[in-house]
C-alpha cells in the first residue's frame, strides 16, 4: 500500500536534490565569473565557438521565420480584411517572441550539446583530474568564461535574427503579397517600440546564461563512458530548451502583463 507514496516520495527528493545542487552550480558560477584570475583566452574562444559559429544557424532559422510569419499572417488577416498588419506583426513578433525563443533554441541545440560533450569527456579522460593537479579550478577555467561568452553574444544573434526575420517578412510581403517597399518599411519602423527590442534582448541574455549553465552542468556531472557522455549530451539540450520555454514565459508575464 505505501510502495506508491514511496516511489513519489524518492521522485520528490531526487527532483529536490537536483535543483539544490543546479542552484550551488549556478552560485559558484557567478562567484567565478566575477572573482580573478580570470581567462581571456577560453573567453575569446569561447565568444568564437558560441557566437560567431552559432551565426549561420541563427539567420537561416530567422530569414523562414519571417517569411513564413509574413504569409501565415496575411492569409489569417484576410478572414477579417487586416491584411495591412502584416509588416507591424512581423516586427512585434520576430522582436518580441520568435527571435528570442527560436534564436535560443537553435543555440541550445548547437552549443549545449557540445559544450557537454567537451567538458563530458574532459571528465572521461581525466582532463578535469588534471587542471585540479596544476592548481587550476575547473570551474573558473572551463564553466564561467563559457557561460560568459553565451550571456554575452547570444543577445547578438537575437538582434541579428531579428533584423533577419523582419528582412524575411519584407521580402515575401513586397515580392508575393503586393506590398509597397516603402510603405512596408514605414510601418514595421512607426510601430516597433524600443522595448520591444529590448525585451528581446534580455531575454536572449538570460538565454545564453542558461544554455550554458546546463551545457557545462551536466558536462561536469556526467557518467563515465561513452554512455555517460551521450546521456549528458541529452539531458544538456532538454534541460536548456525546456529552461528557455518556460523562463520566456516568466520574462514575458514580467515585461507585458500590464
Amino acid at each position: 500500500m505505501l510502495s506508491p507514496v514511496a516511489a513519489l516520495g524518492r521522485a520528490t527528493m531526487a527532483m529536490v536534490a537536483t535543483l539544490g545542487r543546479v542552484s550551488m552550480f549556478t552560485a559558484q558560477t557567478l562567484r567565478h565569473m566575477i572573482t580573478p584570475p580570470y581567462y581571456p583566452h577560453e573567453l575569446w574562444h569561447a565568444l568564437i565557438a558560441i557566437g560567431w559559429l552559432s551565426l549561420p544557424v541563427v539567420g537561416m532559422t530567422a530569414v523562414f521565420t519571417g517569411a513564413a510569419l509574413a504569409l501565415q499572417i496575411y492569409a489569417g488577416g484576410a478572414r477579417f480584411s487586416a491584411e495591412a498588419v502584416v509588416p507591424q506583426i512581423v516586427a512585434i513578433g520576430m522582436t518580441r517572441e520568435l527571435g528570442p525563443v527560436l534564436g535560443g533554441l537553435m543555440v541550445a541545440a548547437r552549443v549545449a550539446s557540445s559544450v557537454a560533450a567537451e567538458i563530458g569527456t574532459m571528465k572521461v579522460t581525466e582532463q578535469i583530474d588534471a587542471l585540479v593537479t596544476l592548481s587550476t579550478n575547473p570551474m573558473k577555467y572551463l564553466t564561467a568564461p563559457r557561460v560568459l561568452a553565451a550571456t554575452l553574444s547570444v543577445p547578438i544573434l537575437v538582434a541579428v535574427g531579428d533584423a533577419i526575420g523582419i528582412m524575411g517578412g519584407f521580402l515575401v510581403g513586397t515580392s508575393r503579397l503586393g506590398f509597397n517597399e516603402a510603405t512596408y518599411l514605414k510601418n514595421t519602423f512607426d510601430f516597433l517600440e524600443v522595448w520591444d527590442v529590448g525585451s528581446g534582448l534580455v531575454k536572449g541574455a538570460v538565454f545564453g546564461f542558461l544554455i550554458a549553465l546546463m551545457g557545462c552542468y551536466f558536462g561536469m556531472n556526467s557518467g563515465r563512458g561513452a554512455q555517460g557522455v551521450g546521456a549528458a549530451v541529452k539531458a544538456a539540450v532538454v534541460a536548456s530548451s525546456v529552461l528557455i520555454l518556460a523562463s520566456n514565459y516568466l520574462l514575458t508575464e514580467a515585461f507585458f502583463s500590464s
